[in-house]
């Protein structure tokens, strides 16, 4: 156990002047890559359709979930229990800067990961404890021994910000991780847990992808499930349908000559037997809207966002779009329902009471911060460029916290930590 820091309650002011007289976290803030940024001051507006904002100055919100928020930043990591106006619990956390991942359990406990360590506070960080993942048959799953000490792969940093579910009473924690895009290669896997995070598991694991592996790597050495032929990437999401009683999961990228990438699939949880059955339901290559994220079940019915990209003969379109459909009908094209075409790759989206949000990628859109919002489950839409924040790409949308806000990342390059953006509907 690490206890915590005894510090007086940090607020914004307290903490931009402790942030001016540190040499790391100053570092921090102007470097560059996947380093912490702070938010600029008063950078607010509203549109037609919403108002926004950035995140307070102070620690970096990583997630949030009703009143509470989880920070990091200046070597330590942070909980406020305001909504982000006061962090009065701390605790040192040198390796702050590589958290990847967190997330608040109904509980209380906030799980969170650096690039490839998982840990678990249940006493609002006055203690914490790394948590080994298991495998299928209760051994440790280890994450391998990287040739370089700072590539070792980001073994939980999800593309998507819903990871929780009530079932049959209990949360469920389900979620994947989008690596092999920076930090060095890592096996792709589908994380689980059903005791707050105290035990977390592996529910999937990728095969071996030949295309992410560290240089030099003999193939009996590669890094993913070597019983498993269905490799991908990353994955995109994973969402919970309760009228079926299955999680879904999408992935991607594309064919590199080793097969598909982009899969579609169901996964059934068996809570007596603690086991998973998975299907693949679909295995598409890149420029198809199976290629896609953002998945989401309201009433029955899943939508999801068009990710469709990679090469495309000169006469072909690309298969783009916000769709929706009976989940019993997703391998049947001509039984989905197209809500809104915006032109272009989609991989993030959330659907909360009635509401539909979406971002549009820095690198290949026309925006430079786009949001796409519905506010009445996709019937009408509107795209707005906040143009102020400069070129970003919107995603990990974490649902309304106690306020009605919604948190989104704000990446550089796609995949480079920028700013935090709030989110408020208009109702």
């Amino acid at each position: 156990m690490l206890p915590m820091n005894p510090q007086p309650p940090l607020d914004r002011r307290r903490f931009l002047a402790t942030a001016a007289a540190s040499a790391p976290f100053g570092a921090l803030l102007n470097s560059a890559g996947s380093k912490l940024t702070a938010a600029p001051l008063n950078k607010r507006g509203e549109t037609d359709h919403f108002m926004y904002r950035l995140a307070p100055a102070g620690p970096y919100v990583d997630s949030h979930r009703d009143h509470r928020a989880f920070g990091i930043g200046e070597r330590k990591i942070f909980l406020s229990e305001d909504n982000c106006q006061t962090w009065v619990r701390n605790a040192a956390f040198p390796d702050a800067e590589n958290i990847t991942f967190s997330c608040f359990l109904k509980n209380g406990n906030i799980l969170f990961a650096t690039r490839e360590k998982l840990f678990l506070s249940t006493d609002k960080l006055t203690t914490f404890r790394e948590i080994l993942v298991q495998n299928h048959d209760g051994s440790d799953y280890l994450p391998h021994k990287p040739q370089l000490p700072d590539q070792p792969g980001w073994y939980f940093h999800p593309l998507d910000g819903v990871h929780t579910w009530d079932i049959d009473g209990s949360e469920m924690l389900v979620w994947g991780n989008y690596g092999n895009v920076a930090g060095g290669p890592v096996p792709a896997n589908i994380y689980y847990s059903i005791d707050s995070g105290q035990t977390v598991k592996i529910a999937y694991s990728f095969g071996r992808n030949p295309d992410f592996q560290e240089k030099g790597t003999i193939s009996s050495s590669f890094l993913g499930n070597p019983n498993n032929p269905v490799t991908c990437r990353h994955i995109h999401a994973v969402a919970y349908n309760p009228a079926e009683r299955a999680f879904y999961a999408c992935t991607g990228d594309l064919d590199r000559g080793h097969g598909n990438e982009c899969h579609w699939m169901r996964g059934k949880y068996d809570a007596k037997a603690d086991s998973w059955d998975w299907k693949i339901l679909v295995s598409v290559n890149a420029n198809s809207r199976y290629k896609s994220g953002g998945i989401n079940f309201v009433n029955g019915q899943l939508y999801w966002a068009a990710d469709a990209n990679g090469p495309k003969r000169p006469d072909e379109k690309y298969d783009r779009g916000i769709f929706r459909c009976d989940p019993e009908h997703l391998a049947d094209l001509k039984k989905h329902t197209l809500l809104f075409d915006p032109e272009f790759e989609v991989a993030t989206m959330i659907v909360e009471a009635g509401v539909i949000l979406m971002g549009y990628s820095d690198l290949s859109s026309s925006y430079a911060t786009g949001i796409a919002i519905s506010s009445d489950l996709g019937k009408s839409w509107a795209s707005y460029d906040l143009k102020e924040f400069g070129r970003r790409s919107p995603y990990r949308f974490h649902p309304k916290n106690s306020d009605g806000w919604f948190r989104v990342d704000l990446r550089k390059n796609w995949i480079e930590r920028a700013e935090v953006l709030f989110i408020k509907p208009k109702s």
